[in-house]
């Protein structure tokens, strides 16, 4: 007997998804911004699985782009010709030790489901472990039908009579099978039922006929939960989302709804943080400890330090945010943006590739690109690092410390404005300004007295 402590898994995924109503493949379909096939497969990696293989179909072009750098094999099912068909495509004859069968659009099991349900059935000494659960609206599942407590058959719910149908105990496609028993039954099954399809349903008859130790391991409710249409869908990425929000709570998050809070598992989060609903923080985000989300902010790729205040409304994205600073509202913070200690980026900010200061302030209504801003800088309302040149390059604008930039004025790059200088507002800045100058560009202000009379006079003639 091969060694029943090495796991293969086989994932179906060559489903359509009708229901879906769209044309992405159903197991790309994103459960919290993750594809659920990449769910299931992370699952199965994590729980031990050495060889995960991914049975594709409709879409399998896209559903291998995901699945194949994840180091899964994929392997096609040319006809949906049901789910005996289905494993059959994976190449069973090649695979030892314990099989798991599981379908990808099962986005809610995790690696300790996983690991429980695998020391089950190696406790149980069963050959083939059926994994089950008990709901109070079966509807469209196979039935569990038992003779003494003892599983007997799997019944598909278009083939169940109206006695069968009463059952709660339902199968939730997912099988331990040892891989001899897998590889001498399964060509055995027929499609002898309503949808003329070879359903894996049947494998549990013909390995109880042959006298193989067949059983069932109950599991959690979660474990069934299978995305089938939008709804589904919806619902398992506010499970995972309220679930990302208790652990964090948990920690001593402040999360003041987390109904409405949005959280990847993939962030790390500081005690003492108060996180506003309405809020997105996504990919690879860190918040430190004592920092303020306020409503509506969206933060994905970016670190940010303790003791951070970002206003309602605010966008970061790949940035790097020091301690003690403020962030908007409505303030956009895009890639490539370090914004040091105590700096201020207010309302209607936008940057881009910016390094800025310590204690530096862009307090509204500025688009920075491609600039080095220094410490202690105060840039006016209205300014433009003009970056992107006729030759369709970027240049740099770099502003040193200390210096004062008025109201309303463009930065021609590239150019650099030395220490403590003095921009004059509505300046067009084409040169390089040296340290403590004051530098004005502006056009000169004509006045005509006496003017409006003749121009209404004008007008009337």
């Amino acid at each position: 007997m091969s060694d029943q402590n090495q796991l293969s898994v086989i994932i179906l995924a060559a489903g359509k998804g009708t229901r879906m109503a769209s044309p992405l493949p159903k197991v790309l379909h994103p459960v919290a911004g993750v594809p659920m096939i990449s769910r299931v497969v992370n699952s199965v990696k994590s729980a031990g699985a050495k060889d995960i293989r991914v049975v594709v179909g409709y879409g399998d072009k896209l559903v291998k782009q995901v699945v194949e750098p994840m180091g899964c094999g994929s392997f096609k099912q040319s006809q949906q010709l049901g789910t005996a068909d289905a494993v059959k495509s994976a190449e069973i004859d090649s695979l030892d030790g314990t099989v798991l069968i599981i379908n990808g659009d099962h986005p809610l099991i995790t690696k300790d489901d996983i690991q429980k349900l695998w020391r089950q059935h190696r406790e149980s000494q069963n050959d083939l472990s059926v994994v089950s659960v008990k709901l109070k609206n079966p509807k469209k599942f196979g039935r569990i039908v038992r003779h003494m407590g003892q599983i007997k058959a799997i019944v598909e719910a278009k083939d169940a009579s109206h006695e069968t149908l009463k059952i709660n105990e339902v199968n939730t496609g997912i099988y331990f099978v040892r891989a001899d028993v897998l590889q001498d039954y399964l060509p055995m099954i027929k499609n002898h039922n309503a949808q003329k399809e070879y359903y894996l349903t049947d494998l549990v008859s013909i390995a109880i006929e042959n006298q193989d130790k067949v059983g069932v391991i109950e599991a959690n409710r979660r474990v069934a939960f299978g995305v089938n249409d939008q709804m589904e869908l919806a619902k398992a990425t506010s499970f995972i989302y309220k679930q990302n929000c208790k652990k964090l709570m948990q920690n001593g998050v402040m999360i003041l709804d987390p109904n409405n809070t949005y959280i990847d598992e993939t962030v790390n989060i500081g005690a003492a943080t108060v996180i506003y609903p309405g809020s997105f923080l996504k990919g690879s985000t860190n918040i430190g400890t004592y920092c303020v989300v306020e409503p509506n902010c969206y933060v994905v790729n970016s670190s940010i330090a303790d003791s951070v205040v970002i206003h309602t409304f605010s966008h970061l994205e790949d940035c790097l945010i020091d301690k003690e600073c403020f962030i908007g509202p409505y303030a956009r913070i895009r890639p490539g943006s370090d914004i040091k200690q105590g700096a201020k980026i207010g309302n209607f900010v936008e940057l881009k590739k910016v390094k800025f200061g310590k204690g530096s302030k862009a307090s509204h209504l500025t688009y920075l690109g491609d600039a080095e801003i220094g410490e202690d800088v105060n840039i006016g309302c209205g300014t433009i690092t003009c970056n992107y040149a006729v030759d369709k390059k970027k240049y740099i604008t770099k502003i040193e410390d200390g210096v004062f930039v008025g109201s309303d004025t463009q930065f021609v790059a590239p150019i650099t404005v030395g220490k403590n200088a003095i921009i004059g507002s509505g300046s067009t800045i084409t040169k390089d300004v040296p340290s403590e100058a004051l530098s004005v560009a502006r056009g000169k202000q004509i006045i005509k007295e006496n003017y409006t009379e003749k121009f209404k006079k004008d007008k009337k003639d």
